[in-house]
């Protein structure tokens, strides 16, 4: 495995890997200034300096980071070389952590664990829930759910649905204010967004329409967006996935049913490029795959 290589490259990305070289020295049963002294002799060797050393924690300098991508894509794939040879990638074993959105997480992520478990006993899962930017890499994330329009190259991507978006209001909120009749009058509305997320882009019949405005209350929080609304604060710009079930017991009403949020939107599992995919992450996207499929539950 990782040993078959030079063992300075292995060693530097099991420092990277466990965070500290305290940690990487407990994996490999070494003492930590040989540890040190290792990655000292590497930074040497090559030229640059690889990573900057805290009394907390290790950061990678921009030469470490570009680096260590390398070196995984190396190690990677002489682990793929194994698997293959062994059968290994039929097993799906070993730790796999995931980050997911806050709110799609709790309520699209968590229900699915308990099957995926079930098949697949030997991998153990750590779910990290948040709505700030995730950099994979620095934060050592198999895999990630992203809802968006966008995804950089250097990240592999499977779209696993739609995200639809449509606007809605509360009743109360919709009988003392009115039900604005067009998008213009959106303006005249108090409308509810968590931060960076207005200006809105809306699909109408296949044209374009952009809402300028600022959220009632501020907010990093697409919970709270919701609640609000429930709350008859103001008109919000939801996914279907998030607010699905407001809509079919009648706390929230849909405004404008000709109007959307783009449908460039979509759900995806992303992971970084490398030439060997780890068989818990294939299983687990599979395991997306075939629960949220061609519809998905908030569709039906």
């Amino acid at each position: 495995m990782q040993e078959t290589i030079d063992p300075d490259l292995a060693l530097f990305a099991h420092v990277v890997t466990a965070g500290s070289i305290a940690a990487a020295a407990r994996r490999l049963r070494l003492s930590s200034p040989m540890v040190s002294r290792r990655l000292a002799r590497l930074e040497t060797r090559l030229g640059v300096v690889l990573v900057r050393r805290t009394t907390r924690r290790l950061e990678l300098t921009a030469q470490g980071e570009a680096f260590y991508r390398d070196v995984r894509g190396i190690l990677d794939a002489v682990e793929q070389a194994e698997a293959r040879l062994t059968g290994a990638a039929r097993n799906a074993a070993g730790p796999l952590r995931v980050s997911a959105p806050t709110s799609f997480g709790r309520m699209h992520v968590a229900p699915l664990l308990k099957p995926f478990l079930d098949r697949h006993p030997k991998i153990s899962v750590s779910l990290d829930l948040s709505d700030a930017y995730v950099d994979l890499l620095a934060d050592r994330i198999d895999l990630a759910v992203r809802i968006t329009a966008e995804l950089p190259p250097t990240l592999e991507a499977t779209r696993l649905a739609t995200s639809r978006r449509v606007l809605c209001a509360a009743p109360a909120y919709l009988a003392a204010q009115g039900v604005p009749p067009d998008i213009a009058s959106l303006r005249r509305h108090r409308l509810l967004s968590a931060g960076g997320s207005l200006p809105w882009r809306l699909s109408v019949g296949g044209r374009e329409a952009l809402v300028t405005g600022e959220s009632v209350v501020r907010t990093n929080s697409s919970e709270v967006v919701r609640e609000l609304a429930v709350a008859g604060v103001g008109i919000a710009l939801r996914s279907l996935w998030d607010v699905s079930g407001e809509l079919l017991s009648g706390r929230l009403v849909r405004i404008l049913p000709e109007v959307e949020g783009s449908l460039d939107v979509g759900v995806y599992a992303v992971r970084p490029r490398a030439a060997f995919t780890p068989p818990a992450v294939d299983a687990f996207v599979a395991h997306l795959r075939e629960t949220l499929g061609a519809r998905p539950p908030w569709e039906r």
